[in-house]
């Protein structure tokens, strides 16, 4: 099956070389290329891709407002371009559904895997640039500024899935979860699905929130792995 991705960003130069290294993947197609937020919209809505990858930042309409609309009205799923050190932003993109990020430099190899990874219905979570944006954005412009969840929500989770989602909100891969708790990935698999599943989350990524936002997680703790 091909995997069909619009990129938006608002440099040309990155624009083009995202769409050009996705492009000569055989399992890829990129469907659009646009400059804005609002043509992201319109290219989702006309084309029904199943992958946009969003500059944070750009004109008419920024990533954040994209990424909220793309996701409210299809299944096309969201990855996030960052400069990292200058967006303050990520936490806001969390809630509006992303479902993961990429750094403008990221390597070719990278680019790629993580629109497959996204387009079978995974996060970006476990690299250590999307633990190191979890750790500082949701705990020092994020949790510390919202009111938490109630923490009963949590009531509906066993012991091991507790568990589970505590390791989800330190960034960890089911790998290092299973090593963590002793099982095995597909056991780990298993408890992610019943995580996700219990507390009506759509990924790993709103796990994360859940967990910060729940109080099982306190804004600050160093993650794990």
């Amino acid at each position: 099956m091909t995997i069909r991705v619009v990129v938006a960003d608002d440099q040309e130069l990155v624009r083009s070389g995202f769409a050009m290294i996705l492009d000569v993947q055989d399992d890829i197609e990129v469907v659009a290329e646009v400059g804005d937020g609002a043509a992201a919209v319109e290219a989702v809505r006309r084309l029904s891709p199943d992958v946009a990858l969003l500059d944070i930042r750009m004109p008419v309409l920024d990533g954040i407002e994209a990424c909220r609309t793309i996701s409210a009205e299809s299944a096309c799923r969201t990855v996030m371009l960052t400069t990292f050190d200058s967006d303050e932003y990520v936490y806001e993109a969390l809630h509006a559904g992303a479902s993961g990020f990429l750094l403008k430099d990221v390597r070719r190899d990278d680019l790629v895997h993580a629109v497959r990874v996204v387009a079978a219905g995974e996060s970006l979570l476990a690299p250590s640039v999307a633990r190191r944006l979890i750790e500082e954005y949701t705990a020092v412009t994020g949790a510390a500024a919202r009111p938490a969840l109630p923490a009963d929500r949590l009531e509906v989770l066993t012991t091991r899935e507790r568990e589970t989602l505590l390791h989800l909100g330190r960034g960890l891969s089911n790998a290092e979860i299973a090593a963590a708790l002793v099982v095995s990935e597909h056991t780990v698999k298993s408890h992610v699905g019943n995580v996700l599943a219990k507390l009506g989350l759509r990924d790993r990524i709103q796990a994360v929130i859940c967990a910060y936002e729940t109080g099982l997680i306190a804004a600050g703790t160093p993650s794990g792995g």
